[in-house]
């Protein structure tokens, strides 16, 4: 609270100094780690840690020790642990601590996921990006940035910082109506992918076209036709699909053979907490998934359409913290026209009462909705027991779908206080329970 109100009272251009003054003392005291390692980063809304992991799934299996930075995990070559940190992007020390690592282990690149708001408090500042991927945009952090337009300008600073190295590479998701923003920066190498291909401005030059066809999406996994070659992944949705060809477009450009991606790519695990299905023997379908903004959400619950299920329960909440008040109603909505039995719980409140933040959501459930609060609309505080009801409701052939959380380790509560939370864990115990 009181760091909060420190900052409102703090003029803009102090807190920009204050924040790159640590980003430069960083830097300096690990000695320009980047200088020695070919830097990758992944930046858009959605994506970008699923995106981070496939690059570097690539790399290490085409023969490049990487290491990598992402909101669920980190990577140094074979060695993978869980981001404890609750941040996407870590601070300038941690940051600049963890390339000095990856530099001491020999590692040939560094995957970053780039956020806006460490691009706003200067954490990429002092690193030697060289190549940029950029997945998608849509409306997120508004009141943070002020706008989507001031967003979206956080994001294109990371190409105009690659666009400063003599070969530098970008990677752009064609299919996103934001795509000719990004690519209006002046970047050497451009590589781009989608279903359609088409960018309006015939001046914006792409230098590689990836065209993605046969999409094939079961609950097994996706199949896809990549400029006439056949892939095949582990990761369920379509939206894994842009995913994984924006990875493909990056281990292009670095000279790997599509033979060896493809390889690499049928191997490549789902990340824990992204669209990752819980199998404990039951009779029905249970994914936990982190999206938290509207256009996520509602590709989950399309994605959720794979396993047909009889009926879908769907578990939600949003963030408190004062962040993007404006999409709570919006989630809720979406959750109320997708799904048969909506459950409105406890996210991470940070100092906001939670039953505002339920009550928020909930008024979007109810909005347009043939559903009635307590039949088919339950607001519960509790996450543990909102699972519980979830669990409970479901019947053979239904899915349960659980978002918000993911693969974070963490609930934040008033007074900076975090709580350990592991959702899977969580549903795989109350799964057991169920089935003793």
């Amino acid at each position: 609270m009181i760091k909060n109100f420190l900052r409102k009272l703090t003029p803009k251009f102090l807190l920009s100094w204050y924040h790159f003054g640590w980003a430069l003392l960083g830097v300096l005291i690990y000695r320009f780690p980047s200088k020695k390692i070919k830097v990758i980063g992944v930046t858009g809304t959605k994506g970008k840690t699923t995106t981070c992991n496939l690059i570097t799934d690539i790399l290490n299996y085409s023969g490049f020790k990487t290491g990598m930075m992402s909101t669920v995990n980190f990577k140094i070559g074979e060695k993978n642990w869980i981001n404890q940190s609750k941040q996407t992007m870590l601070g300038r020390f941690k940051l600049q601590k963890m390339l000095r690592q990856m530099v001491k282990e020999k590692c040939q690149y560094a995957v970053i996921e780039t956020s806006s708001e460490g691009i706003l408090q200067h954490r990429h500042r002092f690193i030697d990006y060289e190549m940029a991927v950029f997945t998608n945009l849509s409306p997120e952090h508004l009141e943070r940035h002020r706008g989507f337009e001031n967003y979206r300008a956080a994001k294109i600073k990371l190409f105009e910082k690659v666009a400063k190295k003599r070969d530098s590479v970008g990677v752009y998701n064609l299919d996103d109506e934001n795509v000719e923003y990004f690519l209006a920066v002046p970047v050497k190498n451009k590589y781009g992918y989608g279903t359609k291909l088409k960018i309006k401005n015939e001046k914006l030059k792409i230098d590689y076209e990836l065209m993605i066809t046969n999409c094939e999406l079961t609950p097994q996994g996706t199949k896809f036709t990549a400029n006439n070659v056949d892939f095949e992944m582990k990761l369920l949705g379509e939206f894994n699909i842009y995913n994984a060809a924006a990875a493909i477009c990056l281990a292009l450009s670095r000279g790997i053979s599509m033979e060896k991606i493809k390889e690499a790519l049928i191997r490549a695990k789902p990340v824990p907490g992204r669209m990752e299905v819980i199998d404990k023997g039951q009779d029905f379908t249970v994914v936990v998934d982190y999206a938290h903004e509207p256009v996520g959400l509602e590709q989950v619950y399309q994605s959720i359409k794979i396993f047909h299920p009889s009926k879908i329960i769907a578990l939600l909440g949003a963030q408190g913290g004062g962040r993007d008040k404006s999409k709570r109603a919006v989630l809720g909505e979406i959750a109320g026209q997708y799904a048969d039995y909506v459950i409105v719980t406890n996210e991470d409140p940070y100092d906001e009462p939670p039953l505002e933040i339920i009550q928020d959501v909930m008024n979007g459930v109810l909005k347009n909705s043939q559903k009635k609060l307590n039949e088919n609309v339950f607001s519960i505080l509790d996450r543990r027991q909102a699972i519980i009801k979830a669990l409970n409701l479901a019947q053979k052939g239904d899915s349960v779908i659980l978002t918000g959380k993911g693969g974070e380790v963490w609930m934040c509560v008033e007074n900076n206080r975090k709580i350990l939370w592991d959702e899977k864990k969580i549903v795989e115990e109350e799964l057991e329970k169920l089935y003793r």
